[in-house]
């Protein structure tokens, strides 16, 4: 539609895709390929994926070549930004300030945490929307992997002049370069001075405070002023040290109800960690049906197969070529299925450790699978926006379904096989009806419903044991119970204080068990909607859970490189 931003070998467009109804609003970027090698944009559409994670940053809709251009479509975040904020509202108050940073901080963290340097935090690239609420963190056209700064071979300068670090403007972005922007930042939005103006050369420091018209506590001008540090050792190091200092530290909301006194306690009994054989993150975990063995899918390309018994490797299965992002046992517990962001799906034997199919057909990352309940066919969610259904037995593809507006970000069967649910990143989930008798006979499924509640981005979903409930996992931080024939929700627990990746039913039916990328893992008493238990022990991170059918057993996956078992006292 039009030209809205311009820097160095980038152009950023307002656009529509016309491809939908109504046709939905968003940002194309532009990058000219002389100045982005093919491989660089590759390592950025795999780094840029993982920040869709995050509920403060746009979604990364689609990517392609054309010609001279690489090109990335994301969502267009409607609100303002911070220097259209301070041109039309005025300077900020201390308040506002403190309010600015306990929301921007857990941004930068994340990213932090995802290697990646943002390079150009300023007014312009923080956008507030005022129907959500929410600040959001733009623009990460600059941005690059910590790894990636040493193999430089120019020096440029990224980012905008007033708002950069020294070592940025040599060339030389740390971490804590984007805590120096994000001081000038602040002290700007204090002062509405310009960030130059604001900066005494002839004795080299900052003289923001001469120019505030309101007095700012001492508490927050130490924050600021060791933000502003021009030496990097006297600088705050990282996101986590100026959330201590603001006394932040924990950032999760007040629980809405408080636990029963009498709940049974849960610990954990073991946990895998790199000494036992991996070192990356854990992206999904299955117990097969007998309790014994569980499968992991790390982000090393490796399925592991462990045995509980002597906690040991059992094997691992080398094949796919980039992470393992999902992993499903067979109901009879003999075929493994696992899914890829190298865009295929493989079926394993379990006894023999040995290949059986590789299916082949998604044209993007395949991020979700699952067997019905008869064994006889696969389903599969995919980033290109579809749901594929398999025929086990010959692993051909027996159809797909389409519909969905984004990536597919996770699929599960009802217990009866009848039904098939899909969540998206388009913030709905559909129910498809499969049809009686053998699919391949009549490969067309029913849509029977579309429900739509959840603010943001759909990740994960599970059926109740029963069939009669749906609960779903958001980037809105909630976990969201459905009733399945009537498509209404039933309740929304509350409690998580980051997106919610993971969700399954325990075997009691009556406990739900939630994961989430805040670090912890949630136990939720589904008759009386209340949290009853909080698993605390990863450092990073949760991206999965699976529930033991025989014992009482959850184990979760983390970022953090372990696997941890957590058993019922």
């Amino acid at each position: 539609m039009k030209l809205i931003a311009e820097a160095g070998w980038c152009k950023t467009f307002l656009a529509v895709d016309e491809s939908q109804v109504p046709q939905i609003p968003c940002v194309v970027q532009q990058f000219a390929i002389k100045h982005q090698n093919s491989e660089a944009f590759t390592q950025k559409i795999y780094w840029r994926e993982l920040l869709d994670k995050h509920p403060q940053i746009p979604l990364l809709l689609a990517y392609f070549q054309d010609d001279d251009y690489l090109y990335f479509v994301e969502e267009l975040i409607f609100g303002s930004n911070f220097s259209t904020l301070l041109r039309e509202e005025g300077i900020f108050s201390e308040t506002q300030i403190w309010q600015f940073l306990e929301n921007v901080l857990p941004v930068i963290k994340f990213i932090h945490d995802h290697q990646i340097i943002h390079r150009d935090i300023q007014p312009k690239n923080l956008i507030y929307t005022p129907a959500c609420k929410k600040l959001f963190l733009v623009n990460f056209n600059a941005a690059i992997l910590n790894h990636e700064i040493h193999h430089l071979t120019e020096e440029t300068i990224i980012g905008s002049p007033e708002y950069i670090a020294p070592e940025q403007a040599r060339g030389k972005a740390v971490f804590a370069s984007d805590l120096y922007s994000l001081g000038v930042t602040c002290i700007h939005l204090l002062t509405q001075i310009p960030p130059f103006d604001l900066f005494d050369i002839a004795n080299d420091a900052w003289v923001w405070q001469d120019y505030c018209r309101h007095q700012v506590s001492d508490r927050l001008t130490k924050i600021l002023d060791k933000l502003l540090q021009h030496a990097l050792n006297r600088r705050f190091q990282s996101a986590d040290e100026v959330m201590q200092a603001m006394g932040i530290t924990d950032n999760s909301p007040p629980q809405p109800f408080p636990a029963p006194p009498a709940q049974p306690k849960w610990e954990c009994i073991d946990t895998f960690s790199s000494h036992a054989g991996f070192a990356t993150g854990i992206n999904s975990l299955a117990f097969n049906p007998d309790g014994d063995i569980l499968a992991s899918g790390d982000e090393d390309k490796i399925v592991r197969l462990w045995d509980l018994n002597s906690k040991k490797v059992l094997a691992s299965l080398a094949g796919h070529s980039q992470a393992v992002k999902s992993v499903a046992f067979s109901p009879d517990g003999q075929i493994l299925a696992t899914a890829s962001d190298d865009k295929t799906i493989k079926l394993w034997n379990v006894k023999t450790y040995q290949q059986i199919f590789t299916l082949t057909g998604h044209s993007r990352a395949v991020k979700s699978v699952a067997f019905s309940p008869d064994g006889q066919i696969l389903a599969s969610g995919s980033w290109d926006k579809t749901v594929k259904i398999w025929d086990v037995r010959t692993g051909e593809e027996i159809c797909h379904l389409t519909g969905h507006k984004l990536q597919v970000s996770s699929v599960a069967f009802s217990s009866d096989g009848r039904l098939l649910a899909s969540a998206s990143l388009d913030r709905t989930i559909r129910l498809w009806q499969l049809p009686p008798g053998e699919l391949k006979n009549h490969p067309d499924c029913t849509l029977l419903a579309t429900l739509a509640g959840h603010s943001w981005a759909v990740l994960t979903v599970a059926f109740s044991l029963d069939g009669k409930i749906l609960a779903t996992g958001s980037d809105d931080n909630t976990v969201k119970l459905w009733k399945v024939d009537t498509g209404e929700v039933l309740t929304t627990l509350s409690g998580h204080s980051w997106a919610v990746v993971a969700v399954a039913f325990a075997a009691d039916g009556e406990t739900l068990i939630s994961g989430s990328w805040d670090q912890t893992v949630k136990l939720w008493q589904l008759s009386t909607a209340t949290e009853i238990a909080t698993f605390s022990g990863h450092e990073d991170s949760v991206f999965t859970v699976a529930v033991n059918p025989v014992a009482r057993l959850i184990a979760s996956g983390s970022r953090d490189k372990s696997i941890k078992l957590w058993q019922l006292v």
